[in-house]
């Protein structure tokens, strides 16, 4: 269990006064403290994504990271709730690995329009139309999903996953775009499925043409979910995990990530010496999460998060066999 200890409010507003006013700062400050007395209580700790607002991410968060590093948080948890920050797919994801924790979502219409696209009647479709092709799902998906696949997948470790499964085709479901990307660095036959992200479906190469003539010197970041032409046109593409691995690595002096705007928000104050850019698209459910729902969520114990066991045992299969191959790779 992490020692629940606040970091002080002071601490909290230096790393977020670049994005949140001090007028604005004063109103989240009761709600701050309330958490972190709530989180003492409850004995809590919270997850959150990196497309979560500034106030959180930085202000109620004991673990933040993309959905693998999530994931992986969740496994290692002794804490007896857990509150996600995010959507309802990672919610789930953690009571897979938690099922004897108790896993709330803060607002439970908080959805995600990749896992919308697919249902397990869909994937069972197309083991049937492919029979023996293995079956990865990328984590953006249901329980229901995971329990029909043989293994998940984040974008961070797609690539591994795939090429883990030495087969010289498989179905990779549901981002087409994600898909594509990965099948053009393997060199596998991906079969997919016509679903996409809200938010990096937006981006396109003229888009990002237009960043660089209005901001001459940038260095431009895509995450995979964007079509493979966006991708083309930046200069790197990776994770959100492997964003903040290219920052740390690269330094450059002006960047854009081509992603949820709140990625940017969240990484000013790390690294001070970058210019972010923001060509901003918001995921509206992402941003169903706040401080004051955090607050009620704990207050009520609410929303909870339940998986039938039956079903559950095989979504988890799926997803111990992802979080296998990253501990593989760690050896």
């Amino acid at each position: 269990m992490p020692t629940l200890t606040p970091i002080k409010l002071d601490e909290i507003y230096d790393r977020i006064k670049g994005q949140v006013p001090a007028v604005e700062w004063a109103t989240m400050i009761p709600l701050v403290e309330r958490i972190w007395q709530l989180k003492a209580e409850k004995k809590a700790v919270i997850l959150a994504h990196n497309y979560q607002t500034p106030e959180i991410y930085y202000g109620v968060a004991d673990f933040t990271g993309d959905s693998l590093a999530l994931a992986q948080q969740a496994a290692k948890s002794s804490a007896e709730v857990i509150v996600m920050a995010g959507v309802h797919f990672m919610a789930e994801t953690t009571k897979l690995l938690c099922p004897s924790t108790t896993v709330l979502i803060p607002d439970a219409r908080a959805g995600c329009s990749l896992a919308e696209s697919i249902t397990g009647a869909d994937v069972r479709k197309l083991r049937a139309q492919y029979p023996g092709v293995p079956v990865v799902t990328y984590v953006n998906t249901s329980a229901e999903v995971k329990a029909e696949s043989d293994i998940c997948c984040t974008s961070g470790n797609a690539l591994k996953v795939v090429e883990s499964l030495g087969v010289p085709r498989v179905i990779f479901i549901p981002d087409q775009y994600l898909a594509a990307n990965v099948a053009r660095e393997t060199g596998v036959e991906i079969i997919t499925h016509p679903g996409s992200c809200m938010v990096h479906e937006q981006f396109t190469p003229a888009d990002l043409r237009e960043l660089r003539v209005l901001h001459p010197g940038v260095t431009l970041v895509a995450h995979p979910e964007c079509p493979p032409e966006v991708c083309d046109e930046a200069d790197m593409s990776g994770s959100t995990a492997g964003m903040v691995d290219f920052l740390k690595r690269e330094r450059p002096a002006k960047v854009a990530l081509i992603t949820e705007c709140s990625m940017s928000d969240n990484l000013v104050s790390q690294f001070p010496e970058t210019e972010f850019i923001r060509p901003c698209n918001l995921c509206p459910h992402m941003k169903r999460i706040t401080l004051q729902k955090i607050v009620r969520s704990l207050e009520t114990m609410q929303v909870p998060v339940e998986i039938d066991p039956a079903l559950a045992a095989r979504a988890r299969t799926a997803v111990e066999r992802m979080l296998a191959v990253g501990r593989q790779e760690g050896k």
